[in-house]
């Protein structure tokens, strides 16, 4: 079996968290990866040789046929993971023995998005685009707790260019984490950024590296 990293994804966000992440290294350390496209429309990821990988029947998964084909589920543990075995000279986190506060600030952002930001609007895409009935109620519900979290944001991004690291940041895993659903909003009924310019700033800033390019369009 060939070598590097064997990952399972689809076009979503989360899939993009790790395939921005991924083009990173690709492009700073030689990473090689393979990607594999799973069909959610099929339910592909219900099927049993898939939930052997992940037990919640979710992309993303990465299986590191670096070491012993071991498989990683859910997204921010994928970045976690990446960062610790691949960032070798910590281009995209910090040192969490000699740069213990940077370390755990990306942390903080890392949950605050993983349990904030991909859930509620996952939850706004959902009743603005799928539930099979109109329920006015979960979508004002789900939409504005976005726009809250994207205030949070904005709070964070004041004097700052990044989440996480000193001065006005560092790019990181905490940026890669989010900014792949915060760059779809318009999926979860918010049209436009304007009320958050220094999220505005933010996107555009990261959205723009080549590596975020090229990682928002895998799979093919």
């Amino acid at each position: 079996m060939p070598g590097g990293i064997l990952f399972y994804t689809a076009p979503t966000p989360n899939g993009h968290k790790v395939s921005v992440f991924l083009e990173e290294l690709k492009a700073a350390y030689g990473l090689e990866y393979e990607t594999e496209r799973i069909d959610i429309s099929k339910n592909v990821q219900k099927e049993p040789w898939f939930l052997k990988l992940n037990p919640n029947g979710r992309i993303p998964v990465i299986v590191d046929r670096n070491r012993n084909n071991f498989p990683v589920f859910e997204s921010a543990a994928i970045l976690l993971y990446l960062q610790h075995h691949y960032d070798k000279e910590n281009k995209f986190a910090f040192d969490k023995e000699t740069d213990s506060d940077n370390w755990s600030e990306m942390l903080q952002w890392i949950f605050f998005a993983h349990g904030g930001v991909g859930p509620m609007q996952g939850q706004a895409n959902h009743f603005n685009r799928y539930a099979p009935e109109d329920i006015p109620y979960a979508k004002k519900r789900y939409i504005e707790e976005t726009k809250r979290l994207y205030g949070v944001l904005e709070i964070r991004l004041q004097d700052r260019d990044y989440l996480a690291g000193p001065g006005r940041g560092v790019y990181s895993i905490a940026d890669m984490n989010v900014i792949p659903w915060v760059r779809i909003h318009k999926y979860a009924g918010i049209e436009g950024l304007d009320e958050w310019p220094r999220v505005t700033a933010w996107v555009d800033r990261a959205v723009s590296r080549p590596g975020f390019q090229a990682g928002i369009n895998v799979p093919q």
